[in-house]
């Protein structure tokens, strides 16, 4: 009887073990958030419409903000690189300081296109820690270009 519950008690240990190990991994991976799975198919619902394959590049959109506003449409995004571009270089930033809420910033105003990330402030909210999440939280920064050290461009995460 002694070696009987001896067993079971072995099994139940690494049976716990196991459903620990698969829990802990299993949420590891749900927080791998890529371009391909989450950014891409919100991008589509959310930004495609003015930020489109019939929207200027970025230099072109520059060069006439007010043209291109009339028309609704912002600089082409509609690529991981075109999007990234955005994120990291040469726009450093850029995404961020349009989606960001405004919460940790001394105004309190948010990005001008913080409204379209949702119909609701639950899912905008949703939204941005979705953008947070690929971008990196502790890479997540409002500075502009010339403000930005190598050290914080290498923590952005971004994965395709």
């Amino acid at each position: 009887m002694h070696v009987h519950e001896g067993v079971i008690r072995f099994m139940i240990r690494h049976a716990t073990a196991l459903v620990l190990i698969f829990l802990l991994s299993a949420g590891a991976y749900a927080q791998d958030v890529t371009y391909r799975k989450h950014i891409r198919p919100l991008w589509e619902a959310r930004c495609s419409t003015c930020h489109g394959a019939a929207s200027p590049e970025g230099a072109v959109f520059d060069e006439n903000k007010e043209k291109f506003a009339a028309l609704s449409q912002g600089p082409r995004m509609d690529s991981y690189t075109a999007l990234l571009s955005f994120v990291a270089w040469p726009d450093t930033g850029a995404l961020m300081r349009r989606l960001d809420d405004g919460k940790s910033t001394a105004d309190k105003k948010p990005g001008n296109m913080y409204v379209n990330l949702g119909n609701s402030e639950e899912e905008r909210q949703r939204n941005l820690a979705l953008f947070k999440q690929w971008v990196g939280t502790d890479a997540w920064t409002l500075k502009k270009p010339d403000a930005i050290t190598k050290e914080e461009l290498l923590r952005i995460k971004a994965k395709y």
